[in-house]
């Protein structure tokens, strides 16, 4: 019976073509091409958690007064929401550990986008003809960062109304519509009774309809495209040498897919995240927290910490000190990421097509600049938590913001030196292996082969 189901769709949709080309196609063997698939398989996890947690959150911003088991909040007015999120960690069968599944998975989610884009950086992978793969890369960045902040903060608990508070104040920072964006985003003055309906709305359906649309995006041009590889023995720039997909590579994916769930449901049930009930409801007026927000935003919190006390009145209209680390250095490293793959076209000299990765020792100045960019981010992201340190290693805070200050200064060009000096003595001692370059020359027999040229 399910062979002539088979057969009656392969007579119509003529399926069994493309299934036979697919299951022959080849991936390469690499293990850093699977951090993507851990991504992949990530988000998968954050649909299926996120689901179950939809169905038993309540986003209502409106006050009652807590009644639930957690005594020490006993009485105390919270949001519908935050009562909703506490239920879910106490009083609901397996909720809190989805819930800690949950939020661990979207950092592992945002850590594999970083992994697999520094992997793409440092390979030259984006060169052309993957210069929209690269583009989509970093629009699923930007959009999973949106996606933890926003659902970060739905809870409505102390630390994630301090985020939304420091958020509103970017977003008024803005030149001329500051307060135009502020009001579209939560309904009026902060607080509102706004916000939480609209960040729900954006966490469950806006931004994962994005997020998946861009994956499959993606993996449409990867599928078009072919994988790259790198350089070996009967690697050209015009084939692919890899496990076909079905069995070998079909069976390691299955793997590490669950790995992936055995990591994420380890951390969520041994590893304890975001407990709100310590945090307790947020208060405008109540800002006392030592509790840090989660990596991927750290960094820009470390830039309003690090950033200059500037603010101009220019044209009747003021711009605030908040918007030169918040909003114009992010954009300028967002917009230096998209553009990347046409500068370093243009610093090489080198517009063709490649197949062929590169060596990070190879091309020492890419390697040192994206060393020095990691740097950068890391003194931002230590800054992040200067409160804290100061706290454990009884240093002045003032002291910690010079000190981290000179850091995002120094690191970097002390590190693009050392890389540059190291991928130069490396490269010299190893060779720079280059692809053969052919080119495909008709058979008699109407077939294709390879021609070396000089």
């Amino acid at each position: 019976m399910i062979e002539r189901l088979l057969l009656w769709v392969d007579d119509r949709l003529g399926t069994a073509h493309f299934v036979r080309h697919a299951l022959r196609k080849a991936f390469p063997d690499h293990w850093s091409f699977m951090l993507g698939e851990i991504n992949l398989y990530a988000f998968v996890i954050l649909v299926a958690t996120g689901t179950f947690l939809a169905f038993f959150f309540d986003p209502n911003a409106a006050k009652i007064a807590y009644d639930g088991p957690y005594r020490l909040l006993d009485g105390t007015r919270v949001s519908h929401a935050y009562a909703s999120a506490l239920a879910l960690s106490f009083e609901v069968n397996g909720g809190l550990l989805i819930r800690q599944v949950h939020h661990w998975t979207a950092l592992i989610f945002l850590a594999g986008i970083v992994a697999h884009m520094g992997r793409i950086f440092f390979t030259g992978a984006f060169r052309k003809p993957r210069e929209i793969n690269w583009i989509v890369g970093i629009a699923l960045f930007g959009l999973a960062m949106l996606a933890g902040f926003t659902g970060y903060s739905l809870p409505d608990d102390l630390l994630s109304g301090i985020g939304l508070r420091i958020a509103d104040s970017v977003a008024l920072a803005v030149p001329v519509i500051g307060t135009w964006l502020s009001f579209f985003l939560i309904g009026g003055a902060f607080p509102t009774d706004r916000i939480i309906p609209r960040l729900f709305i954006a966490h469950v359906y806006l931004l994962p309809a994005a997020i998946a649309a861009l994956l499959a995006l993606h993996l449409v041009i990867v599928w078009r495209q072919k994988h790259s590889q790198f350089p070996g023995p009967g690697r050209t720039e015009h084939n692919v040498v890899g496990s076909p997909l079905f069995p070998r590579y079909a069976a390691k994916s299955i793997g590490l897919l669950l790995a992936v769930i055995a990591v994420a449901c380890a951390l969520g049930a041994l590893v304890q995240i975001n407990p709100i009930w310590l945090w307790g409801p947020y208060e405008p007026w109540n800002a006392a927290n030592p509790a840090q927000p989660d990596w991927y935003v750290g960094w820009l919190e470390g830039a309003l910490r690090l950033g200059p006390a500037w603010a101009l009145h220019l044209w009747g209209h003021t711009v605030a000190s908040p918007f030169w680390p918040a909003v114009l250095l992010p954009l300028v490293l967002f917009l230096v990421l998209i553009a990347w793959p046409w500068i370093d076209a243009a610093i090489r000299k080198d517009p063709a097509s490649h197949q062929l990765l590169d060596l990070p020792r190879n091309v020492p100045w890419r390697t040192a600049f994206g060393v020095a960019l990691f740097l950068f981010v890391l003194g931002l992201t230590l800054a992040a938590s200067g409160d804290v340190q100061a706290r454990y290693l009884h240093v002045p805070i003032t002291s910690l913001t010079t000190l981290y200050r000179i850091f995002c200064i120094a690191a970097p060009l002390v590190g693009f030196a050392i890389t540059y000096a190291l991928a130069v003595e490396l490269r010299a001692m190893g060779g720079v292996r280059k692809a053969p370059r052919v080119r495909l020359r008709r058979t008699a027999e109407g077939g294709f082969e390879e021609e070396p040229l000089p």
